[in-house]
Formats: structure tokens, sequence, C-alpha cells
């Protein structure tokens, strides 16, 4: 069996519940009391869900995000109740295929708002400065240069969209979506995470650049939701890469990016299937990351 054999592309014919949404890699079903997340290994880019799904990206995915709940449970109350495939029962007809990429969670109020917290100046911030010397409103010093880092991290929230991207927003307009206080709360839990997250990683020899966050409401009380400091929700930079000016290679699925940027792929359709050794190498990337922050 091949690697690409392997894979977990979905989880609906081995789940005995309501799939309530399907998204680019995960799936969310309905328990009743509870939800139900199945984390894939499928594998999005440049808004086109890819072929082949990737080896192991879901198990990582799952278990990272279960790594950094419990890691932040004592600064920011979540959504988990339990990650053990075993106390599903005959809710999955394969449990062995699940195992390690399901997560059983409080159903929340999702606030609309996915929070953005950076700690350099990098990516669509980058983009931003260069048209605007601002970051969603965010005034910044004239000269700053490609990934410097803030003298603090900064907050930069964009409204959720199911539909195409979401929008990068001022502070001042989720302030009028969620009400001030609200707004202040999630601006000070997202970056007192960051810098929990940033710290943890720095002994380990990474950089966190910046990650987002999603939270939602549980009898009135904020708890946070969805997935945390994974490779598809943070940008992760091993310490040695570290450089002004340049595009930092960073430890996610940067692989897939790369193939694609340099193949004759048009842009205007779905791709065609990734090669084997680009799908391995994105394995190993996704595989490292969850070692050198689990060790």
């Amino acid at each position: 069996m091949t690697a690409q054999s392997q894979a977990l592309s979905t989880a609906a014919e081995y789940v005995k519940a309501p799939l309530l949404y399907k998204g680019k890699v995960r799936e969310l079903y309905d328990l009743g009391e509870y939800y139900l997340i199945v984390v894939t290994d499928r594998i999005s880019a440049f808004d086109y869900v890819l072929d082949p799904a990737v080896p192991e990206k879901g198990n990582v995915l799952n278990r990272l995000s279960a790594f950094w709940f419990e890691q932040t449970a004592s600064i920011q109350p979540n959504h988990v109740i339990h990650t053990d495939v075993e106390k599903l029962g005959d809710l999955v007809s394969e449990p062995e295929l699940l195992r390690n990429r399901i997560m059983v969670t409080r159903k929340a109020e999702r606030i609309d708002i996915e929070c953005v917290v950076r700690g350099y100046i990098t990516g669509g911030g980058w983009r931003q400065y260069q048209q605007t010397q601002a970051i969603n409103g965010i005034a910044l010093p004239a000269g700053m240069r490609k990934n410097e880092r803030f003298a603090e991290p900064i907050f930069t929230p964009a409204a959720k969209n199911d539909v195409g991207h979401d929008e990068d927003i001022p502070f001042e307009r989720m302030q009028e979506m969620v009400g001030a206080e609200l707004a202040e709360e999630l601006r000070d839990r997202s970056i007192k995470l960051y810098e929990f997250a940033h710290a943890y990683c720095e002994e380990r020899g990474i950089i966190l650049a910046d990650c987002k966050f999603e939270f939602g409401l549980v009898d009135g009380k904020v708890i946070l939701i969805d997935e945390i400091f994974t490779p598809d929700a943070s940008r992760f930079w091993a310490e040695g890469n570290y450089a002004l000016d340049i595009e930092i290679d960073s430890m996610d699925k940067e692989p897939v990016r790369t193939y694609l940027l340099g193949s004759d792929w048009d842009r205007d359709s779905k791709p065609a299937p990734l090669p084997e050794s680009v799908v391995d190498e994105t394995t190993n990337r996704y595989l490292d990351i969850y070692r050198r922050l689990t060790k």
C-alpha cells in the first residue's frame, strides 16, 4: 500500500451521525448534546482542495490542537470534551481509521470573528503595510522591513465568511459587530494566548510568527473553539531560517504551494494531482513540527 492510499479523505461513511458541515479539512457531526469534529487528511491551497490527501496531516492537526488546548486550559477555557475514539462506541464503524483524528466538543455559539495575532510583519500584514503603512487600520512606523518583529504583538481581526475569504477589519469595526466589551476581551485573550505559545515555541527553536483563533459562547462565557496553534492556523518558522527581507519557508504545507507556483497550473481550475514526492515531503513537514512542539 502506498503512503497516499493510507490518507483519510472523508469520514462520512464511517460516522453514524448527521453531518452538519464539511469544510476544506474538518467535518462536523451532530451528537445531540455535543459536536464531533473529524480532521481529515484533505489539503487545500489557493482556495482549491487538492488531490490526493496527505497522510498523517489530520492526525497531526488534531493531536496538536488537543495538546495546545490542554497546555492553555488554565489561561483560556476551551470546547474539548475528549479525543478518545473508543468512547464513541457504535457511532463509528472503523475506529482505527479515526483514531487520533476526532474531538468531541461542547456546542458553542460561534463568534463570527477570526482573531488574528501578529508578532512579525509578514504575509498579508506585510502586503497591507506596503500599501498603507498600516495593518487593519493600525498605523505602523515607517521603514519597517519584511519579517521584522513588532515591539508588541498586534491584534488584526477578520470578519468570518463561510464562502470566500475572511475580511480584514479594523478593531473599531469589530467593536461595532460584537460590542466593545466582548471585542476587548477577545483581543486580550488572543494576545495572551499568542505570548504563551511564542515563548513555548522559542524554547524549542521555533518562531511563532502569527496565528488565528476562533471563539464561541457557552452560557454567556467565552471559550476557545476550532483549532489552535496548528500549521494550518499558525505560521511557524524554524529559528535557523529567520532573516529579514526574504520569503521564509514556513513549517507547514509550503512544499505544496511551492510546487504549484512552479508548475504550469493555470490558476483558473483545480490543479492536477500532486506528485507523490510533494505529498511525502508535506507529510514529513507536519510530522516534524508535531515532534518538535511536543517533545
